[in-house]
């Protein structure tokens, strides 16, 4: 289990741009990210829910996904689904809420929630929304898309960084779209 890549972007952009290194800050998020902050930063949040706590400070993807995505004809690399840290060898989508992981040698976050997908996915490129969407064996959707977090514990988080498990006390809950 470790960290495949690390990206974050100034601006409110669909995608983000890789980086040698990111800074965590706890109850901030990414240090020179557009979506770091204490309350809501994405736009269309903003409008509704303008002091709602940030639940989506680090989005994070399992580089999985994009294996699973060439192998329907789209060639994803990582950050370009916005994503700030794209892992390898977790499983992030059947971790329950409030699950830490410690990035690294100090950087911890938790988990928050699922990512859900919007239009912009299907803009960047066109078919995306259905390849990340999916049902399990019951019917219920399943978003593929990553998962959301906040910053408990500062941090520089690299490529390469091990990435080490805190499951929360029982019972877990399982993540919902934030």
């Amino acid at each position: 289990m470790k960290v495949l890549a690390v990206s974050r972007s100034k601006s409110h952009r669909f995608s983000k741009l890789g980086q040698l290194t990111i800074r965590l800050v706890a109850g901030l998020g990414v240090e020179g990210d557009a979506h770091a902050g204490p309350t809501v930063k994405h736009r269309s949040r903003l409008e509704r829910t303008p002091e709602a706590p940030n639940l989506r400070q680090v989005h994070l993807i399992h580089a999985e996904l994009f294996d699973e995505l060439r192998g329907s004809g789209f060639d994803i690399q990582a950050g370009q689904l916005g994503e700030n840290i794209t892992t390898a060898g977790i499983s992030l989508l059947s971790l329950p809420a409030r699950t830490r992981l410690m990035l690294g040698s100090s950087a911890v976050v938790e988990l928050t929630g699922l990512r859900n997908p919007c239009i912009q996915i299907e803009r960047f490129k066109t078919g995306l929304m259905k390849a990340v969407l999916g049902r399990d064996e019951d019917g219920n959707l399943i978003r593929k898309s990553g998962v959301m977090s906040i910053v408990v514990a500062d941090g520089d988080v690299y490529p390469g960084d091990p990435i080490t498990i805190e499951l929360p006390a029982e019972p877990h809950r399982r993540l919902e779209p934030v």
